[in-house]
């Protein structure tokens, strides 16, 4: 029996929903479906430089299932690029974190991790 998929936490829905190629291939346009989770893991990773570690734990998942959300996304968006279809961000299974971002989100709104030993 498979295990129950955790939700993955994304910080919000994408601006944009989705990116059409200005000329269309010869063979006609298609649609490829970029998850919404998969586009966190890109957006952490290689817009804001997090390293996998990192982006895991904002997205709260485990290191490798970060890995392998984020190559899913870099092929659907390499498919998209060089076939030249359309890209579409949506659907998933996916939370929007409600945590508080900025200065106050930890205890003495310093940004210091306090249980870290001095």
């Amino acid at each position: 029996m498979p295990r129950i998929k955790r939700k993955r936490y994304v910080q919000g829905p994408p601006i944009v929903g989705s990116f059409c190629p200005e000329e269309h291939p010869p063979w006609g346009i298609d649609d490829i479906i970029l998850p919404v989770e998969g586009f966190e893991a890109i957006r952490l990773c290689d817009f804001e430089g997090l390293d996998q570690q990192a982006a895991a734990e904002k997205m709260k998942i485990s290191r490798p299932t970060m890995g392998r959300v984020l190559a899913d996304a870099r092929a659907i968006v390499s498919e998209a690029l060089v076939m030249g279809k359309r890209l579409m961000i949506q659907g998933g299974d996916y939370e929007i974190s409600t945590r508080r971002q900025g200065r106050g989100h930890f205890r003495g709104g310093r940004g210091r991790n306090y249980n870290r030993p001095q």
